[in-house]
C-alpha cells in the first residue's frame, strides 16, 4: 500500500485501470474480427503523427490522432477491397508511417525527441489531463459499443449473415477501426506502442477460451488487463524495473502458461482413465 504515497503511482494506476478497460473493450473486437495486424499497423503508423506534430509545431494528441484516423481509415478501405494483399498493403503503410515521422522528428530544427519513449511509454509521468481525456475517450467508446453492440456481433462472427439481414456492414467496419484508431491514440502517449498492442491483444486471447459471449470477453479481458497493469506496476516499484516493460513481461508471461496449460490439458484428460 506504500505505492499510494506517491501521487505518480497513483495516476499510474488509475492509468493502468483506464488502459486496461479501454484496451479490454477495443480489444475483444480486434480479436474476434481476426485484425490484430491491421491494429499494429495502426499503432506503428501513429509514428507518422508524431513526426506531423513536432515539425509543424502542433500538439501531439491533435497530429496524431487526425494522421492515425487518416492511416486506419485507408488500411480498413486496403483490408475490404484487396483482402488477398491486404497483409502486404499494411505493412507498408506500417512502415512508412514510422520513417515518415522518424524523419520529421529529424527535420525539426532546435528540437529533440526521445522517440523511444513512445515505445515503452511513461506511465509514471502521467498527468490529471492525460487521465481525463482517457476517461472521456473510454466513455465515447463504451457508449458507441452498447449503442451499436448486436450490430458489432454480427459482423464480427457472421458477416454474410448481417448482410442478408440489411446492416450496413461496411459503415460498421470503418465505424469500428475508427475507434481503434482513437483507442491507440488515446493510450499511446500514456503506456507507448508496445503495451497498446498486448493489452490489445493478450487477454482477450486468454479470455476467448473461457467466454460464452462477447460481453463476458470484454469485462474478462479488462478485469485480467487490470491485473497485468497492477502486477506490473507492483514488480516495477518493488524491484526498480522499467513500468512498461513489466507489464508486458507478466502479460506474456501469462500468455505462455495458457499454451502451455493448453497442451498439457489434453495429455492430462486422455491419462486420466489409465490411472483411475
Amino acid at each position: 500500500m506504500g505505492i499510494f504515497e506517491f501521487e505518480f503511482m497513483r495516476n499510474a494506476v488509475a492509468a493502468g485501470i483506464l488502459t486496461s478497460v479501454i484496451c479490454g473493450i477495443m480489444g475483444t473486437l480486434v480479436v474476434v474480427n481476426r485484425i490484430v495486424f491491421l491494429s499494429g499497423g495502426i499503432a506503428h503508423a501513429a509514428y507518422g503523427g508524431i513526426g506531423l506534430a513536432f515539425y509543424f509545431r502542433l500538439p501531439v494528441m491533435l497530429g496524431t490522432m487526425v494522421f492515425s484516423l487518416l492511416a486506419s481509415l485507408l488500411m480498413a478501405a486496403v483490408s475490404l477491397r484487396l483482402r488477398h494483399r491486404a497483409d502486404t498493403i499494411i505493412g507498408v503503410i506500417w512502415a512508412l508511417g514510422m520513417a515518415f515521422g522518424i524523419i520529421l522528428v529529424d527535420l525539426t530544427p532546435g528540437y529533440n525527441v526521445d522517440l523511444m519513449s513512445y515505445l515503452f511509454g511513461s506511465i509514471l509521468t502521467v498527468p490529471n489531463m492525460d487521465l481525463y481525456i482517457m476517461m472521456g475517450a473510454g466513455c465515447v467508446i463504451l457508449v458507441v459499443v452498447v449503442w451499436f453492440y448486436q450490430d458489432l456481433l454480427a459482423i464480427s462472427y457472421d458477416e454474410e449473415f448481417a448482410r442478408i439481414r440489411g446492416l450496413p456492414v461496411t459503415r460498421l467496419y470503418f465505424t469500428l477501426i475508427a475507434m481503434l484508431g482513437l483507442t491507440i491514440v488515446m493510450v499511446i502517449q500514456v503506456v507507448g506502442l508496445i503495451m497498446v498492442i498486448a493489452l490489445l491483444t493478450i487477454p482477450p486471447f486468454i479470455v476467448e477460451k473461457y467466454a460464452n459471449s462477447m460481453a463476458k470477453m470484454m469485462i474478462g479481458s479488462s478485469l485480467l488487463g487490470t491485473v497485468f497493469c497492477l502486477t506490473g506496476l507492483w514488480l516495477s516499484y518493488r524491484f526498480d524495473l522499467t513500468s512498461g516493460a513489466t507489464i508486458i513481461m507478466v502479460a506474456g508471461f501469462a500468455f505462455l502458461l495458457t499454451l502451455a496449460w493448453d497442451r498439457i490439458r489434453p495429455v492430462a484428460k486422455t491419462r486420466a482413465p489409465q490411472d483411475g
